[in-house]
């Protein structure tokens, strides 16, 4: 496993922001399908310190749409991620964010910011 320290940059409004952990690997394949890894990250507080961990126990295999391709279609080099929904962080650059993986395994993010207006939901 390796061990991969996401530190948050200082935000004005930290409430605003979520983190999205993004965990893949590259790998070729045909341009025409779309694929993914099963797995999924779990989330573990550290004994005695509260603080949370997240764990990446393996990737699991690669599936994707089944497009016809032509054989003779060449390769691409594309960021394959782990599928199902993804995990969003509240923003604290207090803690960093800690991820373990398997070696080889990629660990990304993206920021998510909310907008400055509110809605209100009408009652009735």
């Amino acid at each position: 496993m390796v061990r991969h320290v996401l530190q948050l940059p200082k935000q004005d409004d930290e409430s605003a922001f979520k983190v999205e952990l993004i965990v893949g690997k590259t790998v070729q394949v045909d341009a025409g399908n779309r694929y993914f890894f099963s797995g999924n990250i779990e989330v573990e507080t550290i004994e005695g310190w509260g603080f949370p961990r997240y764990n990446v126990t393996k990737l699991g295999p690669m599936a994707g749409t089944r497009m016809a391709i032509d054989a003779d279609a060449p390769k691409v080099n594309r960021f394959v991620t782990l599928g199902g929904e993804p995990l969003l962080i509240r923003h604290n650059s207090l803690l960093p964010i800690v991820v373990y993986a398997p070696e080889g395994v990629e660990v990304r993010y993206r920021m998510w910011r909310a907008g400055p207006d509110a809605k209100m939901i009408e009652a009735g």
